[in-house]
């Protein structure tokens, strides 16, 4: 599970840098809830490890909260939300 959220998050982080070349942002309406859900399963599986090793959940984590932060801010200064 945590090899899955950690493929996800850099899967919504290459999401996010396509997103932000010039007539592409609106691929952020399709990358904010990519890596929404991305972000809920690395918070499941940090919750669910049992091991010590939880890199892979963190950085999970850290790549889809920042990859949805940073295409709601896109969105927002390219008037895609208004």
């Amino acid at each position: 599970m945590q090899i899955l959220s950690l493929v996800w998050g850099i899967l919504a982080g290459i999401g996010m840098l396509i997103a932000f070349f010039p007539c592409l942002g609106s691929l952020n309406w399709l990358n904010i809830p990519f890596a929404c859900l991305g972000l809920i399963i690395s918070i499941i599986a940090l919750a669910t490890t049992k091991n010590k090793s939880i890199g892979g959940s963190i950085a999970g984590i850290i790549i889809c909260g920042i990859a949805m932060l940073f295409g709601i801010i896109r969105l927002i200064a390219g008037g895609g939300i208004l």
